[in-house]
């Protein structure tokens, strides 16, 4: 019995499937993605050699500037932490407002500890926090840490030299280098802020706190300092009767950067 004629075309062309003779095709070759890699979280402690603008940038230099502690430096690292990018179970960059805001709020609370003095002495000297993160490329490679630095600030926009460490500095003899001083009264035009340790004529003498929440205005902040700072000027004079005083209080610019508090002075003749 013949076979139908459809069963032997199709047969037919399963032979010629099989003894198909050609070459096959290659796949194109792939070139696989280019990965980053992850800078190692820095050390937890130690010191650099930073300029101003590197301080207060928000990713590390490029080329390392570490230094021993025992020389000549600008910056010392004081914690070393891993940063939150997960909120709710979603993934968000480590650049952004959220994370950054982290950062913001650790480095600063943690620096008065490390220095060892209150909040008020730390508001009244001339060190300050400086934090770091790694840059979009550093994340794409698996980094997720932050670190927090302690400057000391010579004047506006420059750094002072430090030579040891700074731990635990405003709880010891040595504090009254770092106080904040004047060149002149503040609001004048010779008016810089220096450290204590340096020239000066006024002397920061404490701090008048204001209320949390939006910047209430100038009027109002710049009456909040008035009598607390006269009696702040009386307690150091010499003469209870006559004597100089000055208030220094927070523009909208410096409330949003974190500054909610005033500043009260007077000459220091030591």
């Amino acid at each position: 019995m013949s076979r139908p004629l459809a069963a032997l075309v199709a047969l037919a062309a399963l032979l010629l499937a099989g003894c198909d003779s050609s070459t096959p095709t290659k796949p194109a070759p792939t070139t696989p993605p280019p990965t980053a890699s992850a800078v190692p979280r820095p050390a937890a402690s130690g010191c650099h050699q930073l300029t101003y603008a590197e301080a207060v940038a928000p990713t590390l230099p490029a080329t390392t500037s570490d230094v021993s502690c025992s020389s000549s430096h600008t910056a010392e690292t004081f914690r070393v932490g891993a940063l939150h990018t997960t909120v709710g179970g979603h993934l968000v960059a480590a650049d952004s407002a959220r994370v950054q805001a982290q950062v913001a709020s650790v480095c600063p609370d943690a620096l008065s500890s490390y220095l060892g003095g209150d909040e008020a002495k730390l508001r009244l000297s001339m060190l300050r926090a400086v934090w770091f993160t790694p840059t979009v490329a550093q994340v794409d490679g698996g980094a997720d840490w932050y670190r927090c630095d302690v400057i000391a600030l010579a004047g506006d926009g420059t750094l002072a030299p430090v030579t040891g460490s700074l731990k635990g500095v405003l709880g010891g003899p040595h504090a009254g280098d770092w106080a904040m001083c004047g060149t002149a009264q503040p609001g004048t035009a010779g008016f810089a802020r220096v450290p204590c340790r340096a020239d000066h004529t006024w002397k920061a003498l404490s701090v008048v706190d204001l209320p949390a929440g939006p910047y209430p205005g100038e009027d109002k902040v710049k009456a909040a300092g008035q009598k607390p700072c006269q009696q702040a000027g009386q307690n150091v004079a010499s003469d209870a009767l006559n004597y100089q005083w000055g208030y220094e209080w927070p523009t909208a610019q410096q409330w949003a950067a974190g500054q909610t508090y005033g500043i009260c002075w007077a000459p220091d003749h030591r």
